[in-house]
């Protein structure tokens, strides 16, 4: 069978790290919250979890802000991103030889730090490996690894927990992290296109120099973000509402296959979707499959039925809402954006999608605790709907 042309080894060897860098710290978010109340207890626990997501996050957008500038400066992606898969796939994996939470809340800081800094300059690498026509199809591939990584990694702690106990999960977790590191190390090669020097003096004359186009681009995908919550957020959800007709044990353990559902079926439409809008075009497609449809998975949750097939229908719904805004994000952006400055807008758009997951998870839950779950969730449809509208107009022009 004939390799489709936009498939060639960088892209493949990418899409093959991505799956192997998921599976390892998916394996060490599913056991970070037991590893925790191990720590210090199940009272304490929720607050020092927030407290390392917290952190860990606002460093991964910093370094994706940083390492996104340098890429574009010195010209060199696959170093950068070597260094970035090792960090995350060795910190996150010595999490587990800590023995208090402050140890926790550094491993997983420098882990994420190595998240943040492969980011800008893999998502180059990517554009710099393919034509323009095909950058649908090479991030939603992308995406699509990524994904399958994320179904692993929680399978994998599912099946092995309770043999091999939390502290070896982390430590098992390193090995699919260092195959990361080998396959981007060993099966990619640098780039180069000749291109017009937009480069300047300074960062800050970088910002400037993005195109007009991106900066709106930013703009929606902010409002959008603060309104994007956790997908977790789905797991309670159902689990909140079928309780009172299945029990909690069914509602528990249902959730959980919901979530594996949901991922498979973001797995299919990732690449399915990234190769509709090379046909297609990516605007239209966001709009109404991404923003759209993510507030009608919204609106759902905010006034739900306490029904299994409802609940399979709506986390099918989220997989392809999910899959289409992950996978047309880059592509979007690596045609709006010139290519000796695209490493500097992959950085950018990673950290407005950063402050947009920090205020979307800190307004919804507010609202969730302080006024009720389906002022939470409408929260969510307005911004979508605000998005998908604003995003059409600059369809249109």
């Amino acid at each position: 069978m004939k390799r489709p042309k936009w498939l060639n080894k960088n892209i493949f060897a990418l899409g093959l790290t991505s799956f192997f860098s998921d599976t390892s710290h998916e394996m060490t978010i599913a056991v970070l919250p037991t590893f925790l109340i191990g720590l210090v207890g199940k009272t304490l626990a929720p607050q020092f979890l927030g407290i390392i997501s917290g952190v860990s996050d606002a460093v991964s957008t910093l370094a994706s802000l940083i390492s996104g500038a340098i890429s574009d400066r010195v010209k060199k992606r696959k170093g950068i991103i070597v260094t970035g898969y090792a960090t995350t796939g060795i910190f996150a994996g010595m999490i587990g030889l800590t023995g208090s939470w402050i140890g926790a809340l550094v491993m997983r800081t420098l882990a994420w730090m190595g998240r943040g800094l492969r980011e800008p300059p893999r998502d180059t690498l990517i554009t710099e490996s393919t034509k323009p026509e095909f950058y649908g199809r090479a991030f939603g591939f992308h995406r699509a690894m990524d994904t399958l990584g994320a179904i692993a990694g929680p399978l994998f702690v599912f099946f092995a927990l309770s043999k091999v106990g939390v502290k070896n999960i982390f430590i098992i977790s390193i090995i699919p992290g260092i195959l990361a590191t080998l396959t981007i190390l060993f099966l990619t090669k640098e780039k180069h296109r000749e291109t017009k020097n937009n480069q300047k003096s300074n960062f800050w004359e970088n910002l400037r120099y993005l195109p007009r186009e991106f900066k709106l681009f930013l703009l929606v995908m902010f409002i959008f973000g603060i309104g994007n919550f956790n997908k977790t957020l789905l797991l309670l959800r159902s689990q909140e509402v079928l309780t009172p007709t299945t029990g909690l044990v069914f509602a528990t353990g249902f959730s959980v296959l919901l979530y594996a559902f949901r991922n498979g079926f973001q797995a299919v439409a990732d690449y399915a979707v990234g190769h509709l809008s090379d046909i297609l075009g990516r605007k239209i497609l966001m709009a109404v499959l991404g923003f759209l449809l993510f507030g009608l998975v919204a609106l759902g949750l905010a006034f739900p039925i306490a029904s299994i097939w409802f609940f399979l229908i709506l986390f099918a719904l989220s997989g392809v809402s999910a899959a289409t805004y992950t996978a047309l994000e880059g592509a979007m952006a690596a045609d709006l954006l010139p290519a000796d400055l695209r490493g500097t807008g992959f950085g950018v758009l990673q950290t407005v999608d950063g402050i947009g997951d920090f205020v979307s998870s800190f307004m919804v839950g507010f609202l969730w605790s302080t006024v009720s779950p389906e002022a939470g969730f409408v929260y969510g449809v307005v911004l979508s709907i605000m998005s998908g509208l604003s995003l059409m107009c600059l369809y249109r022009r």
